[in-house]
């Protein structure tokens, strides 16, 4: 049977709201009882080495370490220094929001997280200081998008397992584009303000203590990205150890802080389990798909389709960006990472491209999916906390897709953006 009856049979779950995990097993499912080429025994057999990846394991210790430093009292922190350091600046909180959002990515790596978490402290202050809640939720969502890429990042970690590159690569290849869409950012925020796009109060500059302050509440939140790049720069330490001594560094800070308790403690291991049962479902039933595709020589035959279509790397970026782009707005991030990931990654090596250039270009363009209508998650999240309404949020957020357009094109063509930090430390 041909594979796209399959993508039509895991589409038409999807579109019927079924949970994106039971989509792909009823796709398989039904491609294999109605097919006589495999036995239905295939989802079986391949569902155990789904999860037998040691890279895996940093998942749920990131998600860990995020809901720990959550439930610690960092998130406040984090913004009284961010407020201390460029609050003064016109655009102000809105500034302090994005740098709030680089600090927390270093910890988290989960949009959601950011969003939802240190979101609702952003939304309250940028509130109490008389900003529109439009502006502010717009500003919300797409600085949780820097989330996913400053390392630790969770679906930096699914796509390494589901392409089978290297974890800690990817990591370093995340921090210089992640700086770079924090500053793409401030500069769009900046600009509105001076034009008169949005009225807002600038915050008068904090008195010299008081941001000492604050620097000093906040270090042990600073001093965890640090960490974590010293120890993928040196080698000393795998991510997977890496996630496991941060989960610890945070359980000491959480009651060193007295803001975290074993009832609470306990509660955050739940959140993780639910996080992680999700996103293992989804790396689980992503298996016999996968397997399916290549024994059906899917990657080959849409090789040598674009190779018909285009010999050049940079046309197969331009047509790549431009899927990912559409497949975005009408589908789930996880579900175009799943399908798209193992497929067109060999794809990319044909061409030439740096493997860990072409994860990069491909998880941006799934992070700009968060943002747009009608399926971005990010703006279901920020409507839930604002009661806007998907037309009041789409307004809001348009200024912030050009910026995003920018930085997703200097990412794709400038490849040293991405490769610098892997290629300088030998990873």
């Amino acid at each position: 049977m041909n594979f796209a009856i399959l993508l039509l049979f895991i589409f038409i779950a999807v579109f019927l709201e079924v949970p994106v995990a039971f989509s792909f097993i009823f796709g398989t499912t039904l491609f294999l009882i109605l097919g006589d080429t495999y036995p239905l025994t295939v989802i079986a057999s391949r569902l155990g080495p789904g999860l037998d990846s040691f890279p895996l394991l940093a998942l749920p210790l990131f998600i860990f370490a995020g809901n720990l430093l959550g439930g610690a009292g960092i998130a406040r922190r984090i913004f009284s220094f961010a407020n201390s350091a460029v609050g003064h600046i016109p655009g102000g909180l809105g500034h302090v929001n994005v740098l709030s959002s680089i600090i927390f990515a270093g910890m988290s790596g989960v949009a959601m997280a950011d969003a939802a978490g240190l979101g609702k402290i952003e939304m309250e202050e940028m509130k109490r200081h008389g900003y529109p809640v439009p502006f502010s939720a717009a500003i919300t969502a797409a600085s949780a998008t820097i989330g996913p890429i400053i390392p630790p990042s969770g679906i930096m970690v699914l796509y390494a397992v589901l392409a089978n590159i290297a974890l800690d690569k990817l990591f370093l290849a995340g921090f210089i584009p992640g700086l770079m869409l924090g500053g793409f950012l401030m500069i769009t925020i900046y600009v509105m303000v001076k034009i008169g796009m949005v009225n807002v109060a600038v915050l008068p500059k904090e008195p010299l203590r008081v941001r000492l302050v604050n620097f000093l509440r906040a270090v042990p939140a600073l001093a965890i990205p640090v960490f974590l790049i010293t120890g993928l720069i040196t080698g000393v330490a795998t991510p997977t150890e890496l996630g496991a001594l941060t989960c610890l560094f945070a359980i000491i800070l959480g009651f060193a802080y007295k803001d975290l308790t074993v009832k609470s403690l306990f509660g955050c291991a739940m959140e993780t389990v639910k996080t992680t049962g999700v996103l293992g479902m989804l790396i689980l039933v992503a298996t016999p798909f996968t397997w399916l595709s290549g024994v059906g020589n899917v990657g080959d035959l849409l090789r040598q389709f674009m190779n018909s279509v285009t010999t050049s790397p940079i046309m197969f970026l331009i047509i790549v960006n431009i899927v990912l782009l559409a497949a975005g707005m009408f589908m789930e991030t996880s579900v175009v990472l799943l399908i798209a990931a193992p497929i067109l990654a060999p794809i990319a090596a044909s061409y030439g491209l740096d493997p860990i250039h072409f994860a990069m270009v491909m998880l941006m363009n799934l992070l700009m999916g968060t943002l747009t209508p009608p399926f971005g998650s990010l703006l279901f999240v920020m409507m839930n906390q604002t009661k806007l309404t998907l037309a009041q949020m789409f307004r809001a957020v348009a200024p912030f897709y050009f910026p995003f357009i920018a930085f997703l094109l200097a990412v794709t063509f400038v490849p040293a953006i991405t490769t610098f930090l892997p290629g300088l430390f030998g990873k």
